[in-house]
């Protein structure tokens, strides 16, 4: 098998894996978010106790998914280095600001979040996984920004042998962005929402704390649908984009094969890097794909694990077993 063939098969493999876990923080961020707002709007623990319990699946997709997202970028770098050159000046900032940004304020918040349910005040706390949620959804927003560029180019001009960067903000305003975007982030909740759903339903079919798994099964199905319906109006929207702007592609996905005179802005086998040999890539393919099942059986287990508990631990409880440092020493903020 050839350089490009070996190259493609892993951005495929690293990116579908990777994008497994990113969907589900999202909807599970902002459907905790909800839950911890409603135990500070009513003051009732079974709010609390519902938000702690699916803190920890929240947790462990989290976890899982900045690793998965580690190797990605590797592969990417690794394999895709003229592609780098060549674009880097236009696609590097939105990946910049990404990292530097929201994924910086994701972590940051959901260390103030987790270690602070005995030490920062209600209403602060409750802002930490706000903003852990705000965090994620931007984090999509400059993904996309970058992923939309390189379905629609925009704001760059060819010079010194490749494109450079002629004005941000064409890139911020790409249609192709604003129709993704919230296609993506409705769609993320919906994953997140559906996978809360289905466990509390399988909760109370076992009758493992009916009360609180009734709450997040009615704000999580409420949360699905409103989602489900905006994905089908704004994936309509976007597939009519599509017709008009990438007519080969939506042939394409609609089974209607053909092939393209135009390269477009770059060939797929001019973007690889040159250096990496094919054998190269089969030896980090193998490695990457047992990597991945590991973290695979880790990350199931691990959600069986909480999964099959009954979700009866009282929210001082689940504060000890989310803070490590115990609540003996903590020094709450004035309320």
């Amino acid at each position: 098998m050839d350089q490009v063939s070996l190259a493609r098969i892993q951005f495929a493999s690293t990116t579908l894996f990777h994008y497994i876990f990113v969907p589900m923080t999202i909807g599970l961020a902002f459907l905790i978010a909800l839950l911890e707002t409603f135990y500070v709007r009513t003051g009732k623990d079974i709010y609390k106790q519902s938000a702690q319990f699916w803190s920890k699946l929240f947790l462990i997709n989290f976890a899982v998914g900045v690793v998965t997202g580690i190797l990605q970028e590797f592969q990417f770098g690794m394999n895709w280095s003229n592609y780098s050159r060549f674009v880097g000046d236009v696609f590097g900032p939105s990946l910049a600001i990404e990292g530097l940004l929201a994924f910086f304020m994701e972590s940051t918040f959901i260390g103030l979040w987790v270690f602070g349910w005995d030490r920062l005040s209600k209403r602060v706390h409750l802002a930490c996984i706000w903003l852990v949620s705000i965090g994620t959804m931007l984090s999509a927003f400059w993904i996309l920004t970058a992923n939309a560029f390189m379905h629609a180019p925009v704001g760059y001009v060819f010079q010194n042998g490749r494109a450079e960067m002629s004005d941000f903000w064409p890139i911020i305003r790409n249609p192709q962005l604003w129709l993704q975007f919230p296609h993506t982030l409705f769609a993320a909740l919906a994953t997140g929402a559906f996978f809360m759903a289905g466990v509390s339903a399988w909760k109370l079919l076992k009758r493992h704390n009916p009360e609180m798994f009734r709450i997040s099964f009615r704000v999580s199905i409420t949360v699905a649908l409103v989602s489900a319906l905006l994905i089908a109006f704004i994936g309509h929207e976007q597939a009519q984009h599509l017709v008009k702007s990438q007519p080969m592609k939506m042939a394409a996905a609609e089974a209607l094969w053909d092939t393209s005179e135009d390269p477009g802005v770059m060939r797929t086998e001019d973007a690889i890097s040159p250096t990496v040999t094919a054998g190269e890539l089969l030896f980090s393919l193998i490695a990457f794909t047992t990597i991945y099942g590991i973290l695979a059986v880790i990350d199931a287990c691990l959600f069986v694990k909480v999964i099959r508990q009954d979700g009866d631990e009282k929210p001082d409880e689940l504060s000890r077993t989310c803070d490590p440092f115990g609540k003996e020493d903590a020094h709450a903020i004035a309320k």
